[in-house]
């Protein structure tokens, strides 16, 4: 799948959990959400696309929850 359609998907994923109003919550949410509804080839690329690019495009709470609870 291309980087461009994840980061959309992802960004959505991030867009939902901007209400939490515990940030620590929602990066285990999130990272919750993405290990459970995404497949090993989606997580892995959107991890590279954080360790390669510094999560470029991607909702500051997606490479948060990426950074802590995924690389």
């Amino acid at each position: 799948m291309e980087i461009e359609k994840l980061i959309k998907m992802a960004n959505q994923i991030g867009d939902f959990f901007e209400a939490y109003p515990d940030a620590e919550l929602a990066k285990k949410d999130i990272a919750s959400h993405l290990q459970r509804f995404w497949n090993s080839v989606m997580i892995n690329s959107l991890v590279a696309h954080v360790k390669q690019h510094q999560g470029a495009g991607l909702h500051p709470r997606v490479v948060d929850a990426i950074q802590q609870h995924m690389a």
